[in-house]
């Protein structure tokens, strides 16, 4: 998991009483974080420093390391800045990068009936994967960088694979109370722009993701003709601005290696996928989580 900034504090915020803090904050950020194991303990210093939060953010995301169900979503803050500069301050906001979490190899795939946008149909796991060779199951959506870079690869990837006979199903839980622009209307838009060859289905509930242990957008799920998990992780190694090019090569290996009937090479070990957290009904996200403060 990384910490990113969204926007940076105004010009003058750094000085007198708050840029002594900011200093002191990031001196003990810089001391401490190598032995922090909680994003629970990480929140709360940065709640307590709410002032500086920027700082806490940009520390964080150098520091990285965060992993699994230990995320935790920072608050927002409405960072003040000395009265003389309060015209001059801005919204600081933090996004969370999250890890995959882990879910056991062997697993069998919770079953689930959900919409399809695009078509007005329902779709029921059991029903779409009959006779498969393999299952791919995706948790995606409409905004986040990490899917948007991703969208014309996982296209071509999932008719290659249909014509061998694994059956593919992306899902997106996102709240459209918090991102409106994941709803199934907009859905069904980007189904079409992009050529979708498999369902796009909307858990509107969140209640899929959660079966599944989903925790980012894109996550990616390989599940053999019984339905029992193969593989979870990344799709490659490329990430919005590494320069790293998209080729699919980690899940290409994971559904080679289930269509052929064979195990994963020796040595082989997945990498969790890594994306913009699932955006979670206000209140309602899971334990491992905990409470987002959603900004206004």
């Amino acid at each position: 998991m990384y910490v990113v900034t969204e926007r940076l504090t105004a010009s003058g915020l750094m000085t007198g009483r708050c840029g002594s803090q900011y200093q002191a904050i990031q001196a003990s950020l810089r001391s401490n974080y190598q032995n922090i194991s909680s994003a629970r303990k990480l929140a709360c210093l940065a709640a307590s420093h709410s002032h500086a939060l920027s700082s806490v953010c940009t520390s964080v995301s150098r520091a990285g390391g965060l992993h699994g169900c230990q995320r935790q979503q920072l608050p927002h803050s409405s960072v003040q800045a000395p009265h003389h500069k309060r015209q001059s301050t801005r919204r600081v906001a933090c996004r969370v990068l999250t890890e995959s979490a882990h879910m056991a190899i062997g697993s069998k795939a919770p079953d689930f009936e959900l919409p399809e946008p695009l078509t007005g149909k329902s779709i029921r796991l059991n029903e779409a994967t009959a006779g498969a060779t393999a299952t791919l199951v995706m948790f995606i959506c409409n905004h986040c960088p990490f899917v948007v870079m991703l969208k014309p690869a996982i296209a071509a990837l999932a008719k290659e694979y249909q014509a061998k006979g694994v059956a593919v199903i992306a899902i997106s839980s996102n709240s459209i109370q918090t991102h409106p622009q994941d709803g199934p209307e907009k859905m069904a838009q980007d189904a079409k722009t992009h050529g979708y060859t498999f369902p796009y289905l909307y858990d509107e509930s969140q209640s899929v993701a959660k079966a599944y242990q989903a925790a980012c957008t894109p996550e990616f799920y390989v599940f053999d003709k019984n339905l029992h998990l193969t593989y979870h992780g990344q799709f490659d190694d490329a990430r919005p601005n590494n320069g790293k090019e998209v080729t699919g090569a980690d899940l290409r290996l994971a559904l080679d290696a289930v269509v052929a009937g064979s195990g994963l090479p020796a040595g082989f070990k997945a990498r969790p996928s890594i994306g913009c957290n699932i955006k979670w009904h206000p209140g309602q996200e899971p334990d491992c989580f905990g409470p987002q403060v959603v900004k206004k």
